[in-house]
C-alpha cells in the first residue's frame, strides 16, 4: 500500500457539531468501522434507517440530535444529511487510492431500491421513487428526499436513487438506506491498484 493510501486508511473519520435555532447536532463518522451505531435524533424512524445504513456500510456513526420536532421532523432530518455529507467529505481527505465509483442493488421483500455513487467532488441527485404511503409511522416520506439531497450537496458526491419498485414504504426505503450504505461502502473502499486521486484531473 502506498504512503498517500497509508494515510487515508489510518485518518478516515470526523466529527462535525452544527447549532442552529432550530437544531442541536453533534455526529461522529468513521468509515472504516465495525457497523456500529448510536442514533439519539428524536425521529425514531431515521434512527431505524441511519443504523441499517451503518450496519450494511460497516462504517461508525454516532449521533446526537436535538431539534424543533414538535412542529415537524424536516429540520431534524435535513440538518442530520448536512452533517453527515461534512463529515463523510472531511473522512475522506484527497480521497488517494479509492473506487471512487459504486452501484448497488438492494431487494427488501417486495423492493428494489439501487443506489449509484460518484465521489466526484461535484454534487449532483438525481432521485426516482413512488412511494404507496405519505407516511411510515409519523415520518414523512418526503424528507427521504431532504436527507439523500443534503448528504450528496455537503459530501460533494454524485448521487442517484431509484426504486425500482416496491408495495410497502417501509421496505422500499430500508432497501435505500442498505443500498446507500453498501454503495458508499464500496466506493470508499481503497484499491491498491489505484496511484493518487482516481481522476485524469488529478483532483477529485
Amino acid at each position: 500500500m502506498n504512503t498517500d493510501m497509508q494515510k487515508e486508511t489510518n485518518k478516515r473519520e470526523a466529527e462535525i457539531a452544527r447549532r442552529t435555532n432550530e437544531t442541536d447536532i453533534k455526529l461522529a463518522f468513521n468509515i472504516d468501522g465495525a457497523g456500529i451505531s448510536k442514533q439519539d435524533t428524536g425521529v425514531p424512524f431515521l434512527n431505524h434507517m441511519l443504523d441499517l445504513f451503518t450496519k450494511h456500510g460497516h462504517f461508525d456513526l454516532d449521533v446526537l440530535a436535538r431539534g424543533d420536532i414538535e412542529i415537524d421532523d424536516h429540520h431534524t432530518v435535513e440538518d442530520i444529511g448536512i452533517c453527515l455529507g461534512q463529515a463523510l467529505n472531511q473522512a475522506l481527505g484527497n480521497k488517494a487510492g479509492i473506487k471512487r465509483y459504486a452501484s448497488v442493488f438492494v431487494p427488501m421483500d417486495e423492493a428494489l431500491a439501487q443506489v449509484i455513487i460518484d465521489l466526484s467532488g461535484r454534487p449532483h441527485f438525481e432521485y426516482r421513487a413512488e412511494y404507496p404511503a405519505q407516511q411510515v409511522g409519523t415520518f414523512h416520506t418526503e424528507l427521504v428526499h431532504e436527507f439523500l439531497w443534503k448528504l450528496a450537496l455537503e459530501s460533494r458526491m454524485t448521487l442517484h436513487v431509484i426504486v425500482h419498485y416496491g408495495r410497502n414504504t417501509h421496505h422500499m426505503i430500508e432497501a435505500v438506506f442498505k443500498a446507500l450504505g453498501r454503495a458508499l461502502d464500496e466506493a470508499t473502499s481503497l484499491d491498491p491498484r489505484v496511484q493518487g486521486v482516481p481522476s485524469t484531473k488529478g483532483v477529485l
